[in-house]
């Protein structure tokens, strides 16, 4: 375990969880788990919650797997893509996408999907402003954001800051 599995005191992690707790969600899919910096706080605060990672760097996967065989059961891994995944259509509950978008190449086509899987609620932080990154390839303006996902069909977003991030909830309904 990474020596910061337990520490949740990143912003964009307790303002999430504040967000889960408020919703009581059903399912989630962490999309980018990574590391876990999210997906361990989420497993821990929401012992009863089916929980899927999803990433697409199969060393990452690996990392994921071997929790979830460890006895996580309620874990799934998917090694996968977001801008490609077919999952069904309001697969699960929430789908949270924290610090991915400014990954993808193409965002505009990853917010769709999410949209599209996502029963009731997509939760997202991306950086606020220029950082030297080289993997982060999309800088999101709060405009930006409200334009793609208004155009995959969220309607209700909620806009929030934390430590030079932006934080977003988008609602289906």
């Amino acid at each position: 375990m990474y020596y910061f599995k337990e520490k949740d005191d990143l912003p964009r992690v307790k303002m999430t969880l504040g967000f889960l707790r408020s919703i009581c969600p059903e399912s989630l899919l962490d999309v980018g788990s990574g590391r876990g910096v999210f997906l361990f706080p989420s497993l821990r605060d929401f012992p009863d919650v089916p929980v899927t990672a999803l990433d697409i760097l199969p060393h990452r996967v690996s990392f994921l797997q071997a929790i979830h065989n460890g006895g996580i059961d309620r874990l799934t891994v998917l090694n996968d893509n977001i801008c490609s995944c077919n999952a069904h259509d309001n697969s699960f509950d929430v789908v949270t996408m924290l610090e991915v978008l400014e990954h993808i190449p193409d965002a505009e086509k990853a917010i769709a999907n999410a949209v599209r899987i996502a029963k009731r609620f997509i939760v997202v932080s991306v950086p606020s402003k220029p950082d030297d990154n080289p993997e982060h390839i999309h800088l999101f303006t709060k405009d930006k954001l409200t334009d793609m996902f208004k155009n995959a069909g969220a309607q209700k977003l909620h806009f929030g800051g934390v430590n030079g991030h932006l934080f977003m909830t988008a609602a289906k309904d």
